[in-house]
């Protein structure tokens, strides 16, 4: 901590920070969605209109967007200037993007345009940094209506920090530093991102070539066959029983898993018993859990073999992880029992199932290793990064 803040401490050098309200730098202006019944306002687009899904799938530095507007549905003719910021002021509050060309954007995102007296002494790439701050100011200060937005009366108010402001020159070159070192790290992991992505699609192809069967190479036969599943009802603790400073998994349905920790006081699933299939009624997504836990949603069902039955518990998961996500109409609650369990499943002879899994378990481990790399990678650049942008403000030298 020590040598980065001294690295900002050398890069200042002695030089003052002046605090700016962001509504005094920016020109602040709402985005809109053209009228959805104007196909004219749709067809053949050339205007660059931004939404969430192109900072989620493209990233926060954009020169396109997933979807265009024509001509005709652009408002007085006039477009948010290039290098300008989008930030979600609703919604998805705090997601934000730097935005290199001319463009327009939706009604989620609030557009940041330097005015033109700040244009030649603030870097907009060291702005865009700085939005992390200001996103998470945006997260901790909503109002509620409808929906969640952010209080914009104390948003135009967010201090932005400018250093060394009597010199134009020798502040640019501060700011340009910081977005050296930032872009750095986000290079970094960037290509770690790319790389787990690529990563990921190499498992998946092999895993689908792994278990695919032609017709009549193979038995086939119902999963409820080869399975027996327990709904957590004596493993189920409430949200006020759980928190990090305990040991014991607590898992929930959906994406999230693991949703906090718990003591072992009382009533537990014990590993020991046999790792089991965690699968949830609501997305058909599938865990493989092999460690003790309790459980937080009903909506779950644990997955074990059938008595006697001559198949790897792991192989079932990794062929159910083959099936597309699909949903019934009805009681969530029986989607394991009304759909999954008359599914047939290939029966190859048990070595041929112990390799498959074996070599599964060896993509899964390369891949594991590396998201755990991404995410430390993506912790440490956090790390510097709030150090980098942590600039004296006037009341630090009063404490």
């Amino acid at each position: 901590m020590a040598r980065i803040r001294g690295q900002l401490g050398r890069l200042l050098d002695g030089a003052a920070v002046e605090w700016k309200p962001l509504g005094e730098i920016f020109h602040l202006k709402n985005g809109y969605t053209p009228l959805t019944t104007k196909k004219e306002f749709w067809e053949n687009g050339s205007i660059p209109w931004f939404r969430m899904d192109d900072i989620r799938e493209n990233g926060r530095i954009l020169d396109d967007s997933l979807q265009k507007i024509s001509e005709s549905a652009v408002k007085g003719g006039k477009l948010f200037s290039a290098n300008s910021i989008i930030i979600a002021t609703s919604a998805t509050i705090g997601e934000h993007a730097l935005i290199t060309v001319p463009y327009l954007a939706n009604q989620r995102f609030t557009n940041l345009s330097l005015k033109a007296n700040y244009v030649k002494t603030l870097d907009i790439k060291f702005i865009f940094y700085y939005c992390f701050p200001l996103a998470d100011w945006c997260k901790k200060n909503t109002t509620m209506s409808s929906f969640a937005s952010v209080d914009m009366n104390g948003f135009r108010k967010f201090q932005i920090p400018i250093p060394c402001p009597d010199n134009p020159v020798r502040s640019l070159a501060i700011q340009a530093e910081i977005v050296r070192i930032l872009d750095t790290f986000t290079e970094l992991t960037t290509e770690l991102t790319t790389e787990l992505t690529l990563r990921k699609k190499q498992y998946e192809y092999y895993r689908d070539r792994l278990l695919t069967f032609e017709e009549g190479e193979v038995e086939w036969k119902p999963l409820g066959e080869v399975t027996q599943y327990e709904q957590p009802t004596k493993y189920l603790v409430q949200s006020t029983d759980y928190n990090d400073d305990f040991t014991t998994p607590v898992l929930t349905a959906g994406k999230t898993f693991i949703l906090g920790y718990t003591d072992e006081a009382n009533g537990i699933y014990k590993a020991s018993k046999t790792p089991v299939i965690i699968f949830d009624d609501f997305t058909t997504a599938n865990k493989w859990v092999d460690f003790d836990f309790k459980a937080k949603s009903s909506a779950m069902k644990m997955i074990t073999s059938a008595d006697d039955c001559n198949f790897i518990l792991k192989y079932v998961y990794y062929w159910l992880n083959t099936l597309p996500s699909e949903l019934i109409d009805g009681d969530h609650k029986r989607q394991w029992i009304s759909n999954f369990c008359t599914k047939k499943i290939p029966v190859p002879p048990l070595a041929i199932q112990a390799e498959i899994v074996r070599i599964l378990d060896t993509f899964t481990e390369l891949t594991t290793e590396l998201a755990t790399e991404l995410r430390l990678r993506q912790q440490q650049y956090e790390y510097y990064r709030d150090l980098l942008l942590s600039f004296p403000k006037p009341d630090d030298d009063e404490k």
